[in-house]
């Protein structure tokens, strides 16, 4: 299956989507994590495009997608909200089941339970909660809010590596895939990754963004949750509370990672495909 890239313009804002099996009927928004881009998702969309359309947007200030012009305001859930929905009108898209990494998760979760209320069908979670663990947000804000730059792309490539071992097994074709769908050229011929460092600004100006315990009592749609068993954002007891309360989600906890499973091999086809079947 042959993805296509696209470009949508809603709200004053240019968003960047790669789009796979465009002839379904039924279509999955898949969404990245904080730092990533949509090109996160193409392994799992490739195999869920053999059934269903799937819409792997970039984040504003993340990937291809234009970066904000106010960052104070635009990085948060509030707004990447009106972005999604408006997205999602612009496609004619009444209804959707969604899947979402980290943020691109917490994002579900909240247009779930308001501007798209009856429009997301099923959710999956990857690694995400309602409630998120302090420590692991600073170290990803740490990180993430001053992004390194290298003089070769293959330095970038070690670097990449490290931050995100836990993502569990990952092979070198799709490492380099990774690679070379996030990274950008800086003014100096430097390498860095593709996306806007005042993105982290969420966490100062919007602090209570991930705090979502309120909207997820609120969810009357099935559930699937994905936890690393070594995840350090997504803690045991948190998982084990949206299993006994709001849509009393489905746990499945994911060998051999962390923070955030990479969706990529069979076995996480597996728990997605027969989750959005009904099975």
């Amino acid at each position: 299956m042959i993805p296509t890239s696209n470009y949508a313009t809603v709200l004053g804002t240019e968003l960047h989507y790669m789009e796979w099996g465009a002839g379904h009927a039924d279509t999955v928004v898949a969404w990245h994590g904080l730092a990533r881009t949509g090109r996160d998702m193409d392994d799992i969309a490739a195999h869920l495009a053999q059934r269903y359309r799937v819409i792997c947007p970039d984040t504003i200030g993340r990937g291809l997608s234009q970066w904000s012009r106010a960052p104070e305001r635009e990085y948060c859930f509030a707004h990447y909200e009106r972005l999604a929905t408006a997205l999602l009108d612009h496609l004619g898209l009444q209804r959707v089941h969604w899947l979402g990494t980290s943020m691109g998760g917490a994002l579900g979760l909240r247009a779930a339970a308001a501007s798209l209320l009856g429009r997301i069908g099923k959710l999956v979670l990857n690694d995400i909660g309602p409630e998120v663990a302090a420590s692991a947000v600073e170290r990803i804000r740490n990180y993430a809010g001053s992004p390194p730059a290298f003089d070769t792309v293959g330095e970038l490539e070690a670097y990449f590596r490290t931050v995100y071992k836990p993502y569990g097994a990952i092979t070198d074709v799709q490492w380099r895939r990774l690679v070379e769908s996030s990274t950008r050229r800086l003014p100096d011929g430097r390498v860095t990754p593709h996306y806007d460092p005042a993105m982290v600004q969420q966490f100062v100006h919007h602090p209570r963004d991930y705090d979502q315990w309120d909207a997820w009592d609120r969810l009357a749609i099935p559930v699937l949750v994905l936890r690393g068993v070594d995840s350090d954002l997504l803690e045991p007891d948190v998982a084990r509370q949206m299993t006994e309360r709001g849509p009393r989600a489905t746990l499945v906890t994911v060998p051999g990672c962390g923070h955030a499973p990479a969706l990529n091999t069979p076995e996480h086809f597996a728990w997605v495909d027969d989750f959005l079947a009904g099975h």
